[in-house]
């Protein structure tokens, strides 16, 4: 996948927010890993800030979502992932200092 693609990808998932955050999935460091097909289908490694995250289905909707509108996205699977487990150390520093974590 090309430099351009991965941005578009990025920044529409940057739309994406965790609900009971209140920030982006990027930000979060929730994405760890894109991997996109020849035939254009996109697979997203990402992981939750928890393993009991009830809205868990609702993120992978709006990732989806986020994506259908991107022309070499043809269509998107969502691997929810554990390993590594998510710290706050994955976050970007936008984040962290938007949610007050030092």
């Amino acid at each position: 996948m090309d430099q351009d693609v991965k941005d578009s990808i990025m920044g529409a998932l940057e739309l994406v927010e965790d609900p009971e955050i209140g920030m982006d999935i990027v930000n979060l460091g929730l994405v760890y890993d894109l991997k996109m097909e020849e035939d254009g289908i996109l697979t997203v490694d990402m992981t939750l800030t928890s393993m009991g995250c009830p809205l868990a289905g609702v993120i992978v909707d709006q990732v989806k979502a986020a994506l259908k509108d991107i022309p070499e996205v043809k269509d998107t699977i969502v691997n929810i992932v554990w390993n590594p487990p998510w710290t706050k150390d994955r976050m970007s520093r936008y984040a962290k200092i938007a949610l007050g974590i030092k």
